[in-house]
């Protein structure tokens, strides 16, 4: 089953785990640290959690953006371009995606918004790695990869789009108790995120 299909089928908590799963991979770009997202996590184990989401949700734009940092001015976690624009760097084309992410979750935990909102997310976190990406992704669009067509995936876009199918697969066949191998293949992929954001930065010196 493709990208697509998944998140398509994929229930509430499923779609709120993609969504935040993503955002989860490219908070290194944010500069947030490892456990910023976790009570937002935490909330998925339960029917309880949904009532408290936009509260913790706010607390942690309040942590990474301030002072209404992100907003609606960020526009829609997937656009933009697959290899960068003139008017800036890779790393500011990859930062402007993960702020979207952030800035277009939904305050209310619904099936319909949280949908919209994973779908965008899943873009977006791909755009992310192909362009961080030091080898070429030979795809014309992340769009192909989501949809099942993966030949000539660059190595962090095939990893990226594994991680993805990986979470969603796990909350529809697990529900609640796939929260935690979910967060695991999270964790994993932002520490390599983490790795190839400090790497280029180093070779900008």
């Amino acid at each position: 089953m493709s990208l697509v299909e998944l998140i398509g089928q994929a229930d509430e908590r499923g779609l709120a785990a993609s969504g935040l799963a993503c955002l989860d991979r490219c908070v290194p770009l944010l500069g947030g640290d490892d456990e910023i997202l976790r009570p937002l996590w935490a909330g998925l184990a339960d029917d309880a959690g949904a009532a408290e989401w936009g509260e913790r949700l706010e607390q942690v734009r309040g942590k990474l953006g301030g002072d209404g940092e992100f907003g609606a001015d960020d526009g829609e976690p997937g656009e933009g371009s697959d290899s960068g624009s003139d008017s800036g760097s890779v790393e500011d084309e990859a930062v402007l995606l993960a702020r979207r992410m952030l800035a277009a979750a939904p305050v209310e935990r619904s099936a319909e918004g949280l949908r919209a909102w994973a779908d965008a997310c899943s873009v977006a976190a791909l755009r992310i790695h192909r362009l961080l990406d030091p080898l070429k992704d030979a795809g014309d669009s992340v769009d192909a990869r989501r949809e099942g067509r993966t030949e000539g995936m660059s190595p962090l876009v095939a990893a990226e789009l594994r991680r993805q199918i990986t979470v969603l697969e796990l909350l529809a066949g697990h529900g609640p108790a796939g929260l935690r191998p979910a967060l695991e293949v999270s964790t994993e992929g932002r520490r390599v995120l983490r790795a190839v954001v400090s790497r280029r930065s180093r070779r900008r010196g």
